[in-house]
């Protein structure tokens, strides 16, 4: 599911120069996540995260491949 989630956001968020770096769920006392990681040069900010959640959020709506509740977080790859 995750590869696939990965697939269909990939191209449409790369429209926006950024790139998809992972795809993970995690389970935060009782609360699923789904963390999608991006990057973006020169770097990425808050307003490139609000870019991708508003791409990514319709394509999931539409796609429906998570049947439980959870917590879509976009966020950076952070520093290296």
């Amino acid at each position: 599911m995750l590869d696939k989630i990965k697939k269909l956001i990939e191209n449409p968020l790369q429209e926006e120069n950024i790139s998809v770096v992972d795809v993970y769920m995690e389970n935060e006392n009782g609360v699923k996540n789904l963390v999608i990681v991006i990057d973006k040069m020169p770097y990425v900010d808050i307003e490139t995260c609000v870019i991708a959640t508003n791409i990514i959020n319709p394509i999931l709506d539409k796609e429906n491949l998570i049947e439980d509740s959870y917590v879509l977080d976009v966020c950076s790859k952070g520093g290296e």
